[in-house]
């Protein structure tokens, strides 16, 4: 099993952005030494507990920090961008770091303000053209387009080797034929929408085409979000924060910081404390925590019921060290190390 990382860029407790965005590059410094796969940076907006909003940034910065894991975007919100931005972007990337760029394309709302204020055109109604939009980047990378085609003069790839791995991230399922067809990678959610992920990652790989389209193509990743401790306790305990974070946001909206582990304990009543953090009944958590061997066999058992081979993480921690150790946990009780 590969294990695999999405950084969100959380501002911790007393913390600030500044030190946040530093926290996220040294992540894939450790994530590197613990043996993960790749690291991918998140883009979140107007949120004050994240730091993320311009992965591009952070892709150039752990890049150039590390030498072998691979590191992209989870995602870049392709709705929002000029297809022709992104793929000279990613182009960039790519030629800085041959071979280990990955560009991971969603798309998504952050709300109609903030939606609105990345519109270049506000006059016009947002279009609902994201499958266009990722085979226009995919022609800007492969020179795919017809020669009669306006586009075809531009040729953002000149002098790269090399081109970024693309995956298309999803957490409804809808894409998963679309990254199939097109022979891409897919990534699914399963912190967002864990009851869909078995379908969508098995729809996705029986859609999968090989096709010209990156060695990303037809392979799976399974997202999910988990806290890794000595103890179940421990583990159910730091995981109280995430829980608590996910409350304040459905109360006070993007203003909402990540709380300690004390005061989530104050705000939390007992039935969500006592949440289920493993698969019971059948039903997958939206959060996985506990010792190395329970989430470990949940894994286990996920990646079986998806037929993927690789798992990302999502961490919301709000104990850096107990990060750090969760994420070393992680590795050491999968053996990622000796790959």
């Amino acid at each position: 099993m590969k294990l695999s990382l999405v950084e969100l860029s959380t501002v911790l407790p007393g913390g600030d952005r500044t030190q946040a965005l530093k926290d996220s590059v040294d992540a894939a410094k450790q994530a590197e030494d613990l043996g993960y796969h790749r690291i991918w940076y998140a883009e979140h907006h107007d949120a004050a507990s994240t730091a993320s909003s311009a992965p591009e940034i952070l892709i150039a910065l752990a890049s150039a920090a590390t030498s072998r894991i691979r590191v992209g975007s989870g995602a870049v919100l392709l709705n929002h961008y000029s297809p022709y931005k992104v793929a000279e972007t990613f182009l960039q990337l790519e030629a800085l770091a041959p071979g280990r760029i990955d560009l991971g394309l969603g798309r998504a709302t952050a709300g109609p303000l903030v939606d609105l204020a990345l519109r270049r055109d506000r006059d016009a109604p947002p279009a609902d053209d994201f499958a266009e939009q990722v085979q226009e980047v995919l022609a800007y990378f492969h020179g795919r387009f017809p020669a009669d085609h306006p586009f075809a003069r531009l040729n953002p790839a000149a002098g790269v080797a090399s081109r970024p791995d693309v995956w298309i991230l999803g957490s409804s399922g809808s894409s998963a034929r679309m990254a199939g067809e097109l022979g891409l990678g897919y990534a699914f959610a399963g912190f967002i929408n864990p009851d869909v992920a078995p379908r969508a990652l098995l729809r996705h790989g029986a859609f999968s085409a090989p096709v010209a389209g990156g060695p990303a193509g037809g392979r799976g990743i399974l997202s999910v979000s988990a806290v890794v401790a000595d103890t179940d306790a421990e583990a159910r305990r730091l995981n109280w924060s995430r829980t608590a974070l996910m409350a304040r946001l459905a109360r006070q909206g993007p203003a909402a910081r990540v709380p300690t582990v004390e005061e989530a304990e104050r705000e939390l009543g007992q039935d969500q404390k006592d949440a289920p953090t493993v698969i019971t009944d059948g039903r997958w958590p939206r959060q996985l925590a506990g010792s190395p061997q329970t989430v470990r066999d949940q894994l286990e058992q996920m990646t079986k019921a998806t037929g993927v081979d690789e798992v990302m993480i999502q961490d919301i921690i709000a104990d850096p060290e107990a990060r750090s150790h969760s994420r070393a946990l992680l590795a050491q009780t999968l053996a990622v190390a000796a790959r």
